[in-house]
């Protein structure tokens, strides 16, 4: 159990005695001093009222690593005054939950309040999950959990129905170099007594390498500021050269499993249908440079030629499939080029869903309505008994006609006259749609 309000030992040292990292060391213990999420804990906010009021609502956090979402839960335990039992549950089971919250109901009966944390609470099963809920529901703890994976998907519908889900988004680049400020001025638990001096440049370009994490900048200007060599007089400077070994390759916030795999793809997509070619290749190359299956998205690729361009501009599938092949023979990174070009070309091209729109029509008529037999005159007809009974009666060569069109339907009667494919008027599609015009009005007899 973790009390607040005794001296914290965590602040400077860890649990075996060494000086704590100094991400942890620079853990705010008051929401005024909290940077970020203004939305949530800013003045006038939700759950600013709520510790206002002493009655704090249990929580689900959402939100990338290193936004802040420990930090706010024990903070917001601080405020109300209640105990904190922190709990991974990437280590713990029932039996670990069932221990805090017998602790939790020995505090309620002497008048304390306690705050059970679960971090990663998605990786808890549904019996994990269910175990929680008879002590949130007596109020015997107020549950706060974090996670990176959406509650949706991750989190039971009977503890999603009893919390409040809050978004975190991850910290702005100027509330970043806010706590790397805060850090290097702070002599008593950050990095004031090390004589270090950085400008907005040096600290900003940390920022941007941890993309949000504060965790990850308070670990960077950690290690920065421990390979600065000594000076006698005068303070260090932390310039672009001593960041020069440490800020290499960043690795992007993606998982090829999860939500932001969903995300991206889906960003993609919507961009290349919305024409807009810039939007298109960045989050392509979110997605390569992350490490995402090439063929993957060439998959998606393919899909999105027939699905969203059709025939407004056929030669979109063969770009599509030719970018797919040049994956298959080149692999990364030397196939990024290729998928580029098939992201702006399907991006420029004219578009229309009505090939989609049309299968979907038609699907849903095969499906639902009923199975209607194959009309007598579109039947073939290779044995005598098939003759006598009608197959290939009436049916119509139109290659015999003189416009290449039979006045005959190709729909059970039921369906006649029935319109599924509806083309737009862009692209290549303009024409297809003045020529399947006219070969109905030749079916009709009207032309």
């Amino acid at each position: 159990m973790t009390d607040l309000f005794d001296p914290e030992p965590h602040e400077s040292h860890d649990a075996g005695g060494g000086v704590a990292p100094l991400a942890e060391r620079m853990r705010p213990h008051r929401l005024d001093d909290v940077l970020g999420h203004a939305e949530l804990v800013g003045e006038g906010a939700m759950l600013r009222r709520a510790v206002a009021r002493g009655a704090l609502p249990s929580l689900l956090l959402f939100g990338p690593p290193g936004c802040g979402k420990t930090t706010l839960a024990r903070v917001l335990a601080h405020e109300i005054d209640a105990e904190f039992h922190e709990v991974s549950a990437v280590t713990s089971g029932v039996r670990d939950l069932r221990a805090a919250i017998d602790e939790a109901a020995r505090h309620q009966r002497r008048g304390r309040k306690t705050v059970l944390f679960i971090d990663e609470i998605h990786r808890f099963n549904k019996a994990q999950q269910d175990a929680i809920l008879p002590a949130v529901e007596r109020g015997t703890v107020t549950l706060i959990g974090a996670t990176t994976e959406n509650p949706s998907f991750e989190v039971n519908s009977a503890l999603l129905s009893r919390s409040k889900v809050h978004v975190l988004e991850p910290l702005s680049t100027d509330d970043v170099v806010g706590i790397l400020r805060r850090a290097l001025a702070d002599a008593e638990r950050g990095l004031g007594g090390a004589g270090v001096v950085a400008d907005d440049e040096v600290l900003g370009a940390v920022a941007v390498y941890a993309n949000g994490d504060a965790r990850t900048s308070l670990n960077l200007l950690e290690q920065a500021v421990a390979t600065l060599p000594g000076s006698g007089d005068g303070p260090r400077a932390l310039d672009a050269t001593a960041l020069a070994g440490l800020i290499e390759r960043r690795s992007l916030l993606y998982d090829k499993s999860g939500e932001e795999h969903f995300n991206i793809i889906s960003a993609l997509h919507k961009s290349i249908r919305n024409s807009d070619a810039d939007a298109s290749i960045y989050w392509l190359a979110r997605m390569l440079e992350a490490g995402e299956d090439p063929l993957y998205i060439a998959r998606r690729l393919v899909r999105f030629a027939s699905e969203d361009v059709g025939n407004a501009d056929p030669r979109a599938l063969e770009f599509a499939l030719a970018a797919k092949d040049a994956v298959h023979f080149l692999g990364m990174p030397e196939c990024n080029t290729a998928l580029a070009q098939c992201v702006t070309y399907l991006a420029a091209a004219p578009k229309s869903h009505a090939v989609y729109r049309a299968y979907g029509a038609a699907a849903h008529d095969a499906v639902r309505d009923v199975a209607a037999p194959v009309p007598l005159h579109l039947r073939n007809a290779p044995t005598t008994l098939m003759k006598g009974l009608g197959y290939g009666e009436g049916y119509q060569y139109a290659h015999d006609e003189a416009e290449g069109v039979a006045r005959m339907s190709c729909l059970p009667d039921h369906l006649a006259g029935r319109r599924y494919y509806e083309p737009t008027d862009r692209g290549i599609e303009a024409r297809i749609k003045d020529a399947l015009a006219r070969a109905r009005r030749l079916r009709e007899g009207s032309e």
